[in-house]
C-alpha cells in the first residue's frame, strides 16, 4: 500500500517550507511514523552528498535527518544550480543532466516529470507518510503550464496541499487570499488548509485575521506558528539568507570574514563557526572591504572563473593580499581553493563560457575544471596536527603544483587533498564540512587565538531538530495534517 502524502506550498519563496518540513518530519518519526521528505525540484546552490552517490538540496538533506533516515537522490529528484543570472545546472536523481537557461528550463520540464513521479514512487514505497515540499509561489500561474514543483505535481500525483503564509514580511492575509484568487479552479480543490508563520508577539492579535483568511479562501486554518528563533542554527537553504549575517555571541575574539560570492555555494561550510561564542563571522557583501581579521574563508562556488572576476572586480583580492602582508590566514574551500591558486581554466565550458584567469597565486597550484564530478562522503585528518575532519567531495577539477606536495587532508582511504602554502598560513581544500568536526574546528580556533566552545556541531542540529517539532506540534494541529494526507 502505497504511503500517505501531503504538500506544503508557499505563497512565495522563503516562507519558511523547508523548516517547517523538517520540524514536521522530526515530529512524525518521534510518534513512530516512517516519514520521508521530497521536494519535486529545488533550485539551491547548497547541495549535500547522499549515500547513493549524487547530489540533492541541502534542506533535503537536513529533512532526511530529522525524519532520522538517508538523504537519498530520490527526495530531490530535480535540483538547479544556478550559473548565471539566466542560467542553471541541471541535476536529475543526483546526476549531472545538463545545463539551461530559464527559458530553456520551461520547455525542458514535461520530459523531467517522469523523473519526478518516478522518484516519488520510490520514496513512497518505503514510507507511512511522504511530506512534500513546494518550490517558491503555488501562485506563480505564469509558469503553472509545464510546472512540476508545484499545482503540477500535486495534480500529477494527486496529492492534497497545505498553503503557508509569512506574517513576518507583512502582507500575509492579501498573500493567501491572493494566491486562492489566481488558482486554477481543479488546483484549488487539491488545498486542504493554510498555515501562517513566522508571527512575532503576541500570537492572539492575528485570532481575527486567521478568521479573515479562512472565511475568504474557504480553507480551514491549521495553525499560526510563532517566530522560532533556533532557525539560525539550522542550515539556510537560499544565499538571500545570509546577507547582513553578522554573527557574534560572546567576546568575538576570532574574527573569520568570508566575501559573498554572488554564485556562493556549500554556505552552511560556515555553520560550525557561526555557533561558536568566541567566534565573530562576517559575511562581506560586494561593495563592502573585507575587515580586519584573523581568518578569511574564501568558500565555494558553482561558478568558479565568474565569482573570481567579481572578486577582483570588486577589491577583494587587495584586501586578501593585505591580510597576507599582515601575517593573517586563508583558506580556501573547493572554489575558494581554485581561487588561491596561480591559475584557473575551464577549457569546455563546465561552469560557464569557456575560458581561463590568472589566480591570486597564494598557493603555487592550477586548476583545470574538467573530468567527472566527484561525489563522495570522506574522513580523515589534516596532515599538520593529524585533528580529525569528515565532510563530502562535490566537484569538478584537478588542481596540481608544487602546494600540493604539503597537502591539508589526508583522508582515511590514503589519498591526499589540497595544499598548504610553504609558511602555513594559506591553505585550499576540496573538502565541504571542514568545520563540522568538533576537533578540527577546535584546533582551528585555539590556532587562531581563541577559546573553542565544547559544544557538539552534530548534537546541536539535532538538538534544535527536537525542539522545532516542539514548537510545531504546540502551533499546528498535527493531528488533522496526518488525517488530511492521503
Amino acid at each position: 500500500m502505497a504511503a500517505r502524502a501531503l504538500m506544503l506550498q508557499g505563497t512565495g519563496s522563503s516562507v519558511g517550507k523547508s523548516l517547517l518540513v523538517a520540524g514536521l518530519c522530526r515530529a512524525l518519526a518521534r510518534r513512530g511514523l516512517m516519514v520521508r521528505p521530497f521536494k519535486p525540484q529545488n533550485m539551491s546552490n547548497n547541495a549535500a552528498v547522499t549515500e547513493d552517490g549524487g547530489e540533492i538540496g541541502r534542506a533535503q538533506a537536513l529533512q532526511a535527518l530529522a525524519a532520522r533516515v538517508a538523504p537519498s537522490v530520490h527526495m530531490n529528484p530535480v535540483l538547479l544550480k544556478p550559473q548565471s543570472e539566466i542560467g542553471a545546472q541541471v541535476i536529475i536523481q543526483g546526476k549531472i543532466f545538463g545545463s539551461a537557461t530559464a527559458r530553456k528550463m520551461q520547455d525542458l520540464k514535461p520530459r523531467l516529470l517522469p523523473y519526478v513521479l518516478e522518484s516519488f514512487g520510490t520514496i513512497r514505497r518505503d514510507a507511512d507518510i511522504v511530506l512534500v515540499e513546494g518550490a517558491g509561489s503555488a501562485s506563480e500561474i505564469n509558469l503553472r503550464k509545464n510546472d512540476i514543483a508545484n499545482m503540477g505535481f500535486a495534480r500529477a500525483a494527486d496529492v492534497p496541499v497545505v498553503v503557508i503564509g509569512d506574517i513576518d514580511r507583512g502582507g500575509v492575509i492579501a498573500s493567501l487570499v491572493g494566491t486562492k484568487a489566481v488558482l486554477d479552479a481543479e488546483d484549488a480543490k487539491l488545498v486542504a488548509g493554510f498555515i501562517v508563520n513566522r508571527m512575532r508577539g503576541d500570537i492572539s492579535l492575528f485570532a481575527d485575521g486567521m478568521e479573515e483568511i479562512a472565511l475568504r479562501t474557504r480553507w480551514p486554518a491549521l495553525g499560526l506558528v510563532p517566530f522560532f528563533e533556533g532557525a539560525r542554527r539550522l542550515p539556510a537553504e537560499d544565499a538571500y539568507d545570509l546577507i547582513g549575517q553578522r554573527h557574534s555571541s560572546g567576546n568575538g575574539k576570532v574574527r573569520v570574514a568570508v566575501p559573498l560570492l554572488p554564485h556562493i555555494a556549500n554556505f552552511d561550510d560556515l555553520d560550525p563557526f557561526a555557533a561558536e561564542p568566541d567566534v565573530e563571522l562576517v559575511m562581506v557583501e560586494r561593495g563592502t572591504p573585507l575587515p580586519v581579521c584573523d581568518l578569511i574563508v574564501v568558500p565555494g562556488s558553482k561558478s568558479t572563473i565568474a565569482d573570481f572576476k567579481t572578486l577582483r572586480e570588486v577589491g577583494w583580492d587587495i584586501d586578501i593580499a593585505a591580510h597576507v602582508r599582515r601575517g593573517g590566514h586563508v583558506l580556501g574551500l573547493c572554489g575558494g581553493y581554485q581561487m588561491l591558486g596561480v591559475s584557473i581554466a575551464d577549457p569546455h565550458g563546465i561552469e560557464g563560457p569557456a575560458g581561463s584567469v590568472p589566480g591570486l597565486s597564494l598557493l603555487q597550484v592550477d586548476t583545470v575544471i574538467a573530468g567527472e564530478k566527484a561525489l563522495a562522503e570522506v574522513s580523515g585528518t589534516t596532515v599538520a596536527d593529524a585533528a580529525p575532519v569528515k565532510g563530502y567531495e562535490m566537484h569538478v577539477g584537478v588542481s596540481t603544483g608544487p602546494d600540493t606536495a604539503r597537502p591539508l587532508v589526508r583522508f582515511s582511504d590514503g589519498r591526499s587533498d589540497g595544499a598548504v602554502s610553504a609558511d602555513g598560513r594559506v591553505a585550499g581544500t576540496y573538502l565541504h564540512g571542514f568545520f563540522a568536526d568538533d576537533a578540527q574546528r577546535r584546533a582551528w580556533i585555539e590556532r587562531l587565538g581563541g577559546t573553542p566552545s565544547r559544544h557538539s556541531h552534530d548534537a546541536d542540529i539535532q538538538s534544535t531538530l527536537d525542539a522545532l517539532a516542539d514548537h510545531l506540534e504546540a502551533h499546528i494541529d498535527v493531528d488533522r495534517l496526518l488525517r488530511l494526507a492521503r
